[in-house]
Parts: C-alpha cells; structure tokens; sequence
C-alpha cells in the first residue's frame, strides 16, 4: 500500500522577493559581507542565471547547493552565498535537512544569522502546510501518496523520535493530524490511554500511527511492536480501528499492515 516516490515541487516564483537583489537583510554577518552595489559582476551573473534556470526548468534539474543559494539570495544579499551553501549541506547532509535543522544546530554554523534562520523555517513550515492541506478531509486511500509525501515533509530528517497521531472518521477522512509525543534518537514515549482518550474526544473512527526513525532505517524494533499491540487493544474495546502504523525512513517508510504486522 505504501508506494516510494520522488518527487520535487516546483511554484510560480517569478515575483517572489526571494530573488531579489534588492532585499537586504539587516543582520548579515559583517566578516563576509560586501556592498550590494559592488557585487563583482561574476556574483551578480551567477545569480542571475540561477534565477532564470529555476523560473524556467523549475528545481528538478537543480542540485540542492544551487536550490539552497536560491534560498540564501535573500537571506544574505550582499555575500558570495555559494561558500555557505556548501557548509550547509557538508553540516547537515541534504537540502531537506538544512531546512528542517533546529534553530539552535543552524546558529552554529559560522555565518548563519537570525534572519537566514528564520527565512528557512518559514520555509520549512510553508512546505509542511502545503504536504497538510493535500490530506486534510480527504480519503486516506485515495490520497495515500499525498499522506506518505505529508508524513515524509514532516518527519523524516528529524534528529530525534516524533510520534503522531492522524484521526480518520467513518469515510476514512482524515479529520485531525496531532504530534503526541518527542522522545529521543531511538525512543518516543507512547500511552496507549491517552491515545484512546483523544481519539473519543475528536470523534475517531480510526487512527493511523506515524512515527520517524532518526537512523534512517524504518525497519520496526521490538518496542515499536509491542507499543503497536498495546494501542491497538486499548482502541478495540472502544469501536476504533488502529488502520496503520507507518515508520518513516530516510528515503522509504514501512507501513505494518502491509507488512502483516497489524
């Protein structure tokens, strides 16, 4: 049932203020900073055909150092951003994890400030609530890619454990997405009870289980096992289906139905 996809997304930004030049921020670290109206004409080129090369072919054919200059244009408008992308990515590993990196992680990155902060969890945020509003009151299995793409914008480059809930009524629509629990690099901490109450006070038909797997391996562990059963025998006495549990990886998810774990 859970397919593993690709997928890059790609909107219209032709007005947007992220590439432009004249956009300046107001704490952009001095040790690297130059005049925005002496940018050496090899700067202004570069980005220059970034921006046409993203309008045009959208971020598909772009690799994440260039997607993420894009990004930093704004951020840090009178800098050489391509040094700093690449420390990024060398810190964190991909584009997703620098997006989806904690404040505190990104500050110490020499040359990160408030502001580039701040531009890349708007950033992160404004991808989570499109991934959302494609799954809200919907039908999770006419939607299940749009719920595996959802539960990976959310979860998966997590550095700790993130357990959530996703509440379906009786169409199997999806009518609440609620995070229950943060736990560490390889625990989350789960009461079966409280689970039962909220799925009594929204009304829930069913649930389905999502959890991450900082590894990146979503193979399930023992207690990932046991914590299942134990939800899924609280509910049954109440009248709700446990539908699923879906670990998410790195790059793939497991789902334990389709694994007959469930």
């Amino acid at each position: 049932m859970a397919g593993n996809k690709a997928k890059s997304f790609a909107g219209d930004t032709a007005t947007l203020p992220l590439f432009s030049n004249e956009v300046l921020a107001q704490n952009t670290p001095s040790t690297a900073s130059l005049s925005a109206s002496r940018l050496p004409s090899y700067i202004k080129d570069h980005r220059m055909r970034l921006r046409q090369r993203f309008c045009e072919g959208g971020a598909a054919a772009m690799p994440d150092y260039e997607l993420l200059e894009l990004v930093l244009f704004r951020s840090l408008p009178r800098q050489d951003v391509k040094p700093l992308a690449h420390q990024l990515l060398k810190q964190f590993g991909d584009f997703a994890r620098v997006v989806s990196a904690r404040p505190e992680r990104l500050a110490q990155v020499k040359g990160v400030g408030e502001a580039l902060i701040t531009d890349l969890k708007v950033l992160e945020a404004a991808a989570q609530r499109m991934a959302r509003a494609r799954v809200m009151q919907r039908q999770v299995i006419s939607s299940w890619d749009a719920l595996l793409d959802y539960c990976h914008t959310t979860m998966a480059h997590r550095s700790i454990e993130h357990f959530r809930l996703l509440f379906l009524d009786r169409k199997n629509c999806l009518i609440a997405d609620e995070e229950q629990a943060r736990g560490t690099v390889d625990h989350v901490p789960v009461y079966p009870r409280e689970v039962a109450k909220r799925a009594l006070e929204l009304n829930a038909s069913a649930l389905i289980l999502v959890h991450n797997h900082p590894s990146g391996d979503p193979s399930p562990s023992a207690s990932d096992i046991d914590m299942t059963e134990r939800i899924n025998q609280a509910l049954k006495p109440l009248g709700i289906l446990l539908h699923d549990h879906l670990i998410i990886g790195s790059a793939t998810e497991l789902s334990f139905k389709s694994e007959g774990l469930l």
